[in-house]
């Protein structure tokens, strides 16, 4: 369903299983075939097939109309008809279950967002109303769960053990079909800085992902879960051979805290990074080739009471490799808060073991009502650090802005960032006071909302 489908650009392409080479063959189940043997993977299939469900969801969401349509007087003067404030929405997904005995089913946050009703559709025909666990959209999983009789749960591989070259399968229920499998192989590994979602260390493969597939398993030759298909590169609108799935490590880890808290509780080490490039690791006169630089470490955070500076180069966490910054974000973002983390880090050349305690990200919020009377009904804060814009983009976010609010008739909503008020600059919650207090009668805001700017007149 396009609504939910997640891709760059969406488009709808149906694509052919590649030939199997002869090792991969090999290892293959066979099957008669008019007195021929010939590979088979029916059976993987037909036992993990059980696992994968259908998941269809209801709900509503508010309609943004144009401010004049709420004016009473503006509809009764030229006749306007009430529109309405909500309206219905559905959507189309897949499931996997991981744990029979509790009912506990992995899907994506996009699937079952801001539903009303979810209903999971088993393969042996059966519909069960779900209870959402938790949701993360920054990594865009979910955990659901249903009445725990007769499931079928699949078993979870290590993904970090994963190589490109291996063969894949992706099930799910691409359109609304019903069940449906495609085979490919892993095409790359760790794949970041797509701009999908805030935490990416996408597996890519060419088995064809889509609209449906979402949520659906990719699982390998053994039949356990290698990751949860979410994706697709849709240049021109059709599916490529290029699909994206969360790393089946990456899915527990946060399924473990949904399940635990409901939500995930992200931990911060206080510093901004950036990747080591070839030009700064001759600048900085190491051999080393991959690894996140501290560019700025902020005072008073773990990373300062640690004893991490700035330009440190971070190499490792907890012994794993770092090839980057997104790889160094990913890693602390599945760290729970409290847990100790050990970094290598290079500093003049010489490699330094550091343990750091992550500690609990604290977001500075102000209720702008108080601050100021234009403002009421929204509410601003500063961006924290596991937000993908946290050192990339200066400014407050709208967390919150109320419906009818003078704010919202002006045009600011949710998710704005707010880069300067009567054109100084606002990173702060005081310089945000300082910028408001330059001019009490009219305010004008520089907003960015996405990939756009705009400016906004509050008077």
């Amino acid at each position: 369903m396009k609504a939910r489908f997640k891709s760059v650009t969406v488009g709808l392409l149906l694509v052919a299983a590649g030939t199997l080479s002869a090792p991969a063959m090999a290892a293959l189940p066979l099957a008669d075939s008019q007195g021929v043997a010939v590979p088979t993977l029916a059976p993987m299939i037909e036992k993990s097939a059980p696992a994968v469900v259908n998941i269809s969801t209801r709900g509503r969401v508010r309609v943004e109309d144009n401010p004049l349509l709420q004016d009473p007087f503006f509809r009764r003067f030229f006749g306007a008809p009430d529109m309405p404030r909500e309206r219905p929405t559905q959507s189309l997904g897949s499931g996997v279950v991981v744990d029979a005995a509790k009912g506990y089913v992995l899907t994506n946050n996009h699937v079952v967002d801001k539903a009303d009703e979810i209903t999971v559709t088993l393969r042996d025909g059966r519909s069960l109303s779900a209870k959402l666990i938790g949701a993360d959209p920054e990594a865009d999983v979910a955990v659901i769960q249903i009445p725990a009789q007769g499931l079928t749960a699949l078993p979870l591989a290590d993904s970090s053990r994963l190589r490109v070259g291996d063969f894949v399968v992706a099930i799910g229920n691409p359109f609304g079909l019903g069940q449906t499998v495609t085979s490919g192989i892993v095409s790359a590994l760790g794949r970041t800085g797509l701009g999908i979602e805030g935490y990416e260390n996408f597996i890519q493969t060419d088995a064809s992902i889509n609209p449906g597939n979402s949520g659906g398993a990719l699982v390998n030759l053994r039949g356990e879960l290698v990751g949860v298909n979410t994706a697709i590169l849709a240049p021109g609108g059709g599916n490529v051979g290029i699909g994206f799935a969360i790393p089946s490590n990456m899915a527990h880890d946060i399924m473990r805290q949904l399940v635990t808290y409901g939500e995930v509780k992200r931990g911060q080490l206080g510093i901004m990074m950036q990747d080591l490039t070839p030009d700064l690791a001759k600048a900085f006169n190491i051999k080393e080739q991959s690894g996140a630089v501290v560019a700025k470490v902020l005072k008073g955070s773990p990373a300062d009471k640690a004893g991490l500076a700035s330009g440190d180069i971070i190499t490792t966490v907890n012994g794993n490799p770092v090839r980057g910054a997104a790889e160094l974000r990913n890693a602390i973002g599945l760290l729970r808060v409290g847990e100790k983390v050990a970094l290598v880090v290079l500093r003049d050349g010489k490699p330094h073991t550091i343990n750091v305690l992550i500690a609990q990200t604290s977001q500075a919020k102000v209720d702008m009502g108080r601050v100021q009377p234009h403002l009421a009904g929204a509410t601003l804060g500063t961006i924290e650090e596991g937000s993908p814009l946290y050192g990339r983009i200066e400014g407050m976010v709208v967390l919150d802005v109320e419906s009818g609010s003078r704010a919202w008739r002006a045009g600011l909503r949710k998710d704005d960032i707010i880069q300067s008020i009567n054109r100084l600059p606002v990173r702060t919650i005081d310089e945000l006071k300082r910028a408001i207090k330059a001019s009490e009668r009219r305010l004008l805001l520089n907003v960015r909302r996405g990939r756009s700017g705009l400016f906004i007149v509050i008077q």
